[in-house]
């Protein structure tokens, strides 16, 4: 219907302009002809230069002897056609109804343009909304109908609860009566809450492609525009369709730009965007009820949802999409590994293993970057070797091999990163060292990167202790081998890293005894930046609570400067390694720090020590996973 009247409009338009065209060009006819008095046209008329003449109206069109077109208005009362026929002249009339009849288009045309411009110019303010130029107010909810491409269930993984909790949904609208005959009712709402990526449309979707109901689907931001009462009178069109196609799903993307906390923002009640809210309130549980209508929203900013919006009978589900965890991973990757071939080697569980506090849509990018990467160098199926490089690439940066170091440069950064893989290895309750590189990558000249054996939930205060000893291992490694006048601006990311770890242990963890099991967090100005807390502490508790955070670092400090100087032996080796191979893996770190080669099946020499390489190899080594960029010891470009 919507498309019948935009070609109509567009047909009418047309003709308009043709019709101008054509009146205008009949006009440039007349105008391209010389203009002449009646008195010279009488004596032309007498003196037989006159070869034909056309009457239209109070104009004669007259052709001299010359062949030239001449044009004389005659005046009124003048008889005109005796004196040519007395002359022989031939004579031709022009229909007058015609004449009027262009005239009187000639006159309205402009407005007609006029109006049909001002509708064109509506309709695309209007973004081309539903009902064509003047339906402002009508819903731009579509009904979505996926004849390829369906989703399902079966295409979600990973987040079991929630999928358990909206399958309940989809059953009660095919079989109601499996719940009605025991007093249950239908949920009015689900709301979907989450962090970024984790699934909340691709589970919106999988209930569409299940739920066999029609299936509506619109953004927050659709109901907002630019005129007061529009967002609401939208919300009404949307529910009056959802009315007349029920039992239906209505799903709300984004709900956080409609429903956010009145009166939070400029412009009282009178706001556009609170007039939608309103609306929105009254429609979902109201005066009158919607039966067989349910709604589902998602968000990841449940915190400023107005309250009304959450209660229940208006939403009567509140399902949280978390990240997943080590299983959800798996089944994940699975699930967009489908349609990639994978070679014999890969292992999805240790992939996941490696992936800890992934979303779903970073999996999805992890899996397309392995496939990239697999056909950049033309193998026919993906490794394990390009799932381990894409993992690098999007969590660690692209490797800069383009930059180029000085010697002393590559070698400060290589004592530094043993430092801390060092520390790593020797202090019990520290993640596992996965990988040590000394090639630049993002912002880093280089990095060791540490992996949880399992999804961490909860630190500690000796595992947040050994974290900080690890974390100050570069600068403790720096000044054992330069001195302290040589300490280099490395360390920079890793005191940042230290003090953001201390101060949470202080602050908000409760594990200083000192300063005690007191929230400080939002009251203390240098850990907040804007002082702007909910009370106020004294300036004896600020100058506790830093000598509390300095102590942490530099005990962490001394307990690094202590491991390296026992193990300097190991240290100096893993140092060299680096120096020599730039990337070493967990287990080539601990072979190389026992002293032997890295590589298994390495040449040795006599004494059994690894030979000289000039050239730098690439890691052949099984690859294990890298964890999320939070435990990176990166040092600045």
């Amino acid at each position: 219907m919507g498309n019948a009247k935009n070609i109509a409009f567009w047909l009418v338009l047309f003709l308009l302009i043709l019709a101008l065209f054509n009146l205008f060009s009949g006009s440039g006819n007349t105008l391209q002809s010389r203009e002449r008095g009646y008195s010279e046209f009488v004596t032309a008329v007498d003196s037989g230069n006159v070869a034909r003449a056309v009457i239209d109206g109070e104009q004669v069109r007259w052709t001299g002897s010359d062949s030239s077109d001449y044009v004389t208005i005659v005046p009124e009362g003048t008889d005109v056609a005796d004196k040519l026929l007395a002359k022989n002249v031939p004579v031709t009339a022009k229909s007058q109804e015609q004449s009027t009849f262009q005239a009187f288009l000639l006159s309205i045309l402009p407005f007609l343009l006029l109006i049909g411009v001002w509708i064109y110019f509506m309709n695309r303010m209007q973004g081309g909304g539903k009902g064509g130029a003047m339906g402002f107010g009508k819903s731009k909810a579509k009904m979505l109908t996926e004849k390829s491409g369906r989703v399902t269930f079966d295409d979600v993984a990973g987040i079991d609860e929630a999928k358990e909790e909206l399958e309940e949904i989809v059953e009660f609208l095919r079989n109601p009566q499996k719940y009605s005959r025991l007093g249950g009712t239908i949920p009015k709402g689900a709301l979907l809450v989450g962090p970024p990526g984790t699934g909340k449309t691709l589970l919106a979707r999988a209930i569409a492609g299940e739920a066999g109901v029609p299936f509506f689907t619109i953004s927050g931001s659709d109901f907002v525009e630019m005129f007061v009462g529009v967002g609401a009178s939208r919300v009404r069109d949307m529910f009056e369709q959802a009315k007349k196609n029920a039992p239906c799903i209505v799903f709300i993307d984004e709900i956080d730009a409609v429903g956010r906390h009145r009166g939070a923002g400029y412009g009282g009640g009178n706001d556009e965007r609170e007039q939608t809210l309103n609306q929105l309130l009254v429609e979902m549980d109201g005066f009158e009820a919607n039966e067989g209508v349910i709604i589902l929203a998602a968000t990841n900013r449940r915190d400023v949802l107005d309250p009304a919006l959450l209660r229940p009978g208006r939403f009567d589900r509140q399902v949280t999409v978390p990240n997943p965890d080590i299983k959800g991973r798996e089944k994940i990757l699975s699930v967009h590994a489908r349609k990639t071939p994978l070679g014999p080697d890969v292992d999805l569980r240790l992939i996941a293993r490696g992936s800890p506090g992934f979303s779903g849509a970073d999996l999805a990018n992890l899996v397309n970057e392995a496939a990239l990467m697999a056909a950049r160098v033309g193998r026919r199926f993906v490794t394990m070797v390009d799932f381990e490089n894409a993992k690098d690439k999007v969590m660690m940066g692209a490797e800069r091999r383009s930059m180029v170091l000085t010697a002393d440069q590559k070698e400060k950064t290589a004592y530094h990163e043993s430092g801390h893989a060092i520390v790593g290895l020797t202090l019990p309750k520290c993640d596992p060292v996965y990988k040590a590189t000394i090639i630049p990558r993002g912002g880093a000249l280089g990095m060791v990167v540490s992996l949880p054996e399992i999804d961490r939930l909860n630190w500690h205060k000796s595992e947040c202790e050994q974290k900080l000893a690890m974390t100050m291992a570069g600068k403790a490694a720096e000044i054992l081998k330069y001195g302290e006048d040589e300490v280099s601006n490395g360390p920079a990311g890793d005191i940042q890293q230290a003090s953001s770890l201390a101060r949470a242990m202080v602050l908000r963890w409760g594990m200083s005894d000192k300063v005690g099991n007191v929230d400080y967090e939002q009251a203390h100005e240098g850990y907040n930046g804007n002082g702007a807390g909910g009370f106020s502490i004294s300036a004896a508790t600020k100058e506790l609570i830093e000598d509390e955070v300095k102590r942490m670092i530099d005990e962490a400090y001394a307990t690094a400067y202590r491991i390296l100087t026992d193990k300097k032996d190991e240290w100096e080796r893993l140092a060299q390694g680096l120096l020599e191979y730039e990337t070493l893996t967990g287990e080539e770190i601990e072979r190389v720090v026992r002293g032997e080669p890295p590589h298994k099946g390495s040449d040795e020499d006599d004494n059994g020590s690894a030979p000289s390489v000039t050239a730098i190899p690439k890691t052949k080594s099984k690859p294990k996973a890298t964890p999320p960029a939070g435990d990176m010891e990166p040092d600045p470009a």
